[in-house]
């Protein structure tokens, strides 16, 4: 009996005596119990450890699952919530670069990624000008749907993340339960805030990065830019459909009707990142019945690699498509195009394509920080030789190609001066200033000339600057069975409040001399 006292009342065997009252304790003494303080500091910890897990568990199921993919138009966007110390909005479209929003408060960061185009409905907006207007109406609506989702998947992902760590380290389905919901609030308070402190405003006073910082038309006046452009946009739709008008009347004047062996070679330049001149560009390419589409260069601004997604509507041509650098253009822009399926770019080599054989060189500089303007094209003396020794390299290419070269190309016109009689025609862009002549003769040889084209872009984002955005230009080609230059149509597209599109017919009447005999102008309005 008295072993089991011990071992009842006892540490270590000490023995405490039974009595049928509380043993005598000196007043003021301290109870010989274990202490009571450490379960309040063991609750702390458990408590702590709840919320630890808890955050770990909402940013690692935010940053997992607060992702979501939405159609906005013809494009495919990326929305994605994250954590953030302030709240804002960042909206990206490569290639141009990215807008920057102070949109909510709260810690959560929205981003909106626009992804590639879709081909088919790319396509679908092209062929009915009307389903422009649609998309832009239905775009409000796509991204709130689109956000809503967000929204709610990132809730979901938050809470089952949190929950499935809780249960890892506690396992005890209690704290996990107080995991879990202390995740739903903290995420559902934080989507809240953003929501309950939205600033729709703040889309019109928005912060650039990457290649936006550099478009000046842009950051200059970002909303008379925007209005311009939708008005250009629009009549652009309605201006392109009278291309078809223009040439059924120019086609059956008297003074020149294309053979059906006629090759149809369609010259394009400086697009510098317009996407309206590709809708331009297929209209032309199926109407006029184009066998080739030459590009003389500057198809970017900057030659960044975001910038290549652009060149993917090379694709949508389906024709053979020739390219050479400009001096906007980088080695990553060339090998872009390069990997669309029917393009062929050239630095000094040689390609023949429905019978003409085409020889081209890139420009020799990379300066993409030059303002794209004629009067930011001068050339200094190492410059200048840079660019007529480009030239010099085709002519000498030129020469010993086994079959003799029908167009040479350079991008800027001055590097086609050693190409005199090496060939009977030179295409070059950069001026952005559309311009026929003849090269100096050289002895002996064959009469050379040279056509410089504007811009089919009309000179991308600089050309909404001025009260009247520069045209778009391009011009149709038309080779007979000898692969000789018997005509071309000069096409150009007025911008913002010229509704209008003219096509000019020139007549070759003599190649030899290469002087072209202008048509009257055919204008549509």
């Amino acid at each position: 009996m008295d072993g089991q006292q011990n071992e009842q009342h006892g540490d270590g065997g000490e023995e405490t005596p039974v009595t049928g009252h509380a043993p005598d304790v000196p007043f003021g003494a301290r109870p010989r119990s274990r202490p009571d303080w450490r379960r309040p500091l063991r609750r702390l910890g458990v408590t702590l450890a709840v919320l630890v897990v808890t955050l770990v568990g909402v940013v690692v199921g935010v940053l997992a699952g607060g992702q979501v993919g939405t159609d906005i138009g013809p494009f495919h966007a990326d929305l994605r919530v994250s954590p953030a110390v302030s709240g804002g909005t960042t909206v990206d479209i490569p290639p141009l670069g990215a807008l920057l929003l102070d949109s909510h408060d709260g810690p959560t960061h929205l981003t909106v990624e626009l992804g590639a185009l879709d081909q088919g409905r790319t396509e679908a907006l092209l062929d009915d000008p009307a389903s422009i207007n649609r998309a832009s109406q239905s775009a409000v609506d796509d991204v709130r749907e689109g956000v809503m989702r967000l929204g709610l998947r990132t809730v979901a992902s938050a809470v089952l993340v949190t929950l499935v760590l809780a249960l890892l380290v506690f396992r005890n389905t209690r704290r996990a339960a107080w995991a879990g919901t202390l995740a739903l609030l903290v995420t559902a308070g934080s989507l809240g805030t953003a929501a309950a402190t939205l600033r729709p405003q703040s889309i019109e006073e928005p912060r650039y990065e990457g290649l936006l910082v550099n478009a000046p038309a842009i950051v200059g006046d970002a909303r008379r830019i925007a209005n311009d452009y939708t008005r250009y946009a629009e009549q652009l739709q309605r201006l392109v459909g009278n291309v078809s008008q223009l040439y059924t009347t120019v086609s059956a004047l008297p003074v020149y009707e294309p053979e059906p062996d006629t090759t149809r070679v369609l010259h394009v330049s400086d697009m510098h990142l317009n996407p309206t001149g590709w809708q331009l560009i297929r209209t032309v390419v199926e109407q006029f019945g184009i066998d080739v589409v030459i590009d003389t260069g500057d198809i970017t601004d900057w030659g960044s690699e975001p910038e290549a997604n652009y060149v993917g509507s090379i694709g949508l041509l389906k024709k053979p498509y020739v390219f050479i650098r400009g001096n906007h253009d980088s080695g990553r822009t060339a090998a872009a195009v390069a990997r669309q399926p029917n393009a062929i770019v050239l630095n000094n080599s040689t390609t023949t394509v429905a019978g003409l054989t085409i020889a081209g060189i890139g420009d020799p500089r990379f300066t993409p920080d030059k303002n794209t303007s004629p009067a930011g094209s001068g050339l200094t003396k190492q410059v200048a030789d840079q660019v007529i020794g480009a030239g010099e390299q085709l002519a000498a290419t030129v020469r010993s190609s086994p079959r003799p070269v029908n167009i040479a190309l350079v991008h800027d016109p001055a590097s086609a001066g050693p190409l005199s009689g090496t060939c009977p025609l030179v295409l070059a862009g950069h001026t952005h200033n559309r311009q026929v002549s003849k090269l100096p003769e050289v002895a002996g040889q064959m009469p050379t000339q040279l056509m410089v084209q504007g811009s089919t872009g009309g000179a991308g984002l600089r050309g909404l600057e001025g009260e009247k955005p520069t045209p778009l230009t391009m011009s149709v080609l038309y080779f007979d069975k000898d692969k000789l230059l018997q005509a071309y149509d000069d096409i150009t597209v007025g911008g913002t409040g010229q509704a209008q599109v003219n096509l000019e017919r020139h007549i070759v009447e003599d190649p030899k001399a290469g002087a072209p005999v202008p048509v009257t102008p055919t204008p549509t309005r």
